[in-house]
Order: C-alpha cells, then sequence, then structure tokens
C-alpha cells in the first residue's frame, strides 16, 4: 500500500485504473464523463447484473482490478421508497460499501473514494449544515437507515486509516439534479418527480396536482456536473479522512420549488398539498466552505438553467 498519504496530493488519474461502482447511473455517468476529460484510459464499471456488491465474491473481483475505487453504487429512493424498503436499503447499502472497502485494503487500493449521503445528518441540523454537525442527533426517520449505512462507511475509512493507513475519503453530496436522473415515479427523488408530474397534467390537460407534504421544508440542490466535478477534485485533490459537504450552498423550500418549475413548464393548474404525507427532513441547506477549501470546488451551475436543461432532456429522452 502507499503509505505516503501527501504524495497522492493532486495526483495523475489517467494511469491509473479507475473502478466507478454506480458508473452506469446518474451521477456516475457524468464521473465516468470527467475521467475521460481527465485523459483516464482504464475505466471499470461494474454493472450490477454481473457483479452484485451485496456479495463477497463481487467486491474481490471488483478490488482486484482497481488502482482508485470512486464507490458511487447505492439502493437510493424519495420518501416513499425509503419508507417501503427501510431493511433492504440499510442491508444492500450497507453490504456493498463495507465489504467493497475491505477488499479495496486488502488489495492494496491507492485510494477509496466514499460518496455519503445528506440523509446521514441529525433531522434538527442547525442551517447552514456544517460537517462537524453530523454525529449531533438521529436522521430524520423516513430515510435513518439509508443515511445511517451510508454514515458507517465513514467510521469505517477512519478506522481503517488508523489501523492500516488506508487512503479513503467521505464526500456528502447534497440532492442532486440534472439531464439522465431517475425519472420514475416511484422511485424518483423530488426534482425528477415533479418535473414527471407536471409534465403529465400538461399532457392530459389536469386542472390540478397533488404534491405531498404542506410544501414548507426546504431543500439544497447541486447540479450533477458540478457534483461530477467536485468528486474528481477530491479524488485528485484530496487525502484526509474528515467528511466533506458538496452543495451549491442555496436554499430552496418545496413551494417556491413547485412554483418555479411550474413557471419553467408553462403549467397554470392548481397545487393542491396533501398534509397527510411527510415533508421528510425540515431544512436542509449545506455549508459548503470546507470543499472550496480544501480541494478547490465551489458549485459553477445557476440553478434555473440546471432545471430548464434538466427540463428540456426530459421532454427530448421521450420517457
Amino acid at each position: 500500500m502507499n503509505t505516503n498519504e501527501n504524495n497522492l496530493s493532486g495526483f495523475d488519474l489517467s494511469s491509473k485504473r479507475v473502478t466507478v461502482t454506480g458508473g452506469a447511473g446518474f451521477l456516475g455517468s457524468f464521473v465516468v464523463d470527467e475521467l475521460k476529460k481527465e485523459g483516464v484510459k482504464s475505466i471499470f464499471v461494474p454493472r450490477s447484473e454481473e457483479f452484485d456488491l451485496t456479495t463477497l465474491d463481487a467486491c474481490k473481483k471488483v478490488a482486484k482490478e482497481s488502482d482508485v475505487i470512486i464507490h458511487l453504487a447505492g439502493v437510493v429512493g424519495g420518501i416513499g421508497a425509503n419508507m417501503k424498503n427501510p431493511g433492504s436499503f440499510f442491508y444492500d447499502n450497507l453490504m456493498m460499501g463495507v465489504q467493497l472497502m475491505d477488499q479495496a485494503r486488502l488489495n492494496n487500493v491507492e485510494k477509496f473514494v466514499a460518496i455519503g449521503t445528506i440523509c446521514a445528518y441529525p433531522k434538527f441540523t442547525q442551517v447552514p449544515f456544517r460537517e462537524s454537525e453530523l454525529w449531533n442527533g438521529y436522521p430524520e426517520e423516513t430515510n435513518a437507515p439509508y443515511g445511517l449505512a451510508k454514515k458507517m462507511l465513514l467510521v469505517q475509512l477512519q478506522a481503517y486509516k488508523q489501523q492500516y493507513n488506508f487512503n479513503g475519503v467521505y464526500l456528502l453530496p447534497v440532492n442532486l439534479y440534472g439531464p439522465r436522473d431517475n425519472f420514475d415515479p416511484s422511485s424518483s427523488h423530488v426534482i425528477p418527480a415533479l418535473i414527471r408530474k407536471i409534465s403529465e397534467a400538461k399532457k392530459n390537460n389536469s386542472s390540478s396536482i397533488v404534491i405531498w407534504g404542506d410544501g414548507s421544508a426546504s431543500r439544497e440542490f447541486l447540479f450533477v456536473k458540478d457534483a461530477a466535478k467536485g468528486i474528481i477534485l477530491a479524488t485528485k485533490n484530496y487525502n484526509k479522512t474528515d467528511p466533506v459537504n458538496l452543495g451549491s450552498g442555496m436554499e430552496i423550500t418545496i413551494k417556491e420549488l413547485v412554483n418555479l418549475l411550474c413557471e419553467l413548464m408553462d403549467y397554470k393548474g392548481e397545487l393542491v398539498w396533501d398534509t397527510t404525507k411527510p415533508n421528510g427532513q425540515p431544512r436542509r441547506c449545506l455549508d459548503v466552505s470546507l470543499a472550496e477549501k480544501e480541494f478547490g470546488f465551489k458549485a459553477k451551475t445557476n440553478f434555473k438553467e440546471g432545471l430548464k436543461e434538466t427540463i428540456e432532456w426530459f421532454e427530448k429522452s421521450g420517457l
């Protein structure tokens, strides 16, 4: 194993065998694009049909072929999916990460980049969320099993650094959005779910749409292309086990978001708020200063422009 943590700072990815778990997914596809821009020739994307990363055997095979692992794979979804599948979300995400990281250590992988989740933060974290607040309470109940499974990878990274001098980093991206997102209404996150709902209401000439919650919860969103750039910057230039937020530093309520999407998509129907459904975490907005300080990442995409690009992609995709 490479025992000097500093000699990887700014290291050249182009000559490395880089594995991107989840590399065929939403965020992963953009991370692969960024790696190609960096001149990386050897990019391995293990597909779930062939490599079930909840099994030890698949993790062994993947780690043997890697110099660097960017672990994006996860079983994810919105509030509804989290409430329906808490057990499988916990087990699948935990087993994938824990076993893959251990195999990375045993196979002398030079760097392991673990992608956590903003769902790991406590339910009532002071806004803006600072990395130092990560352990000051229990996560919001609807997505706690998923959030805690991902949070255990941070514990593992820090323990492995202490015992084995393992070089791993842990990033906490906020809610992502952009082209190629998952627009399946049963499992999608808030922006793609709303875009699809508004699009279908327009097609069907529906006079109203129903939205979960009361619209008071706030969220922060990061354009997927910005997130991919941040992950690559951290892979090249960051070598500490302290967790780092990846976000845009902006906050918007769900009500404001819905109104903005209706404006951009020219939908003039009534908005019906189903207050029997949960809001999720009350507020979500990050302190993003550490990412800029440690590896020079700052989100560039204007929110409205990012939404326009996302809507345009969805409308052209024929989904």
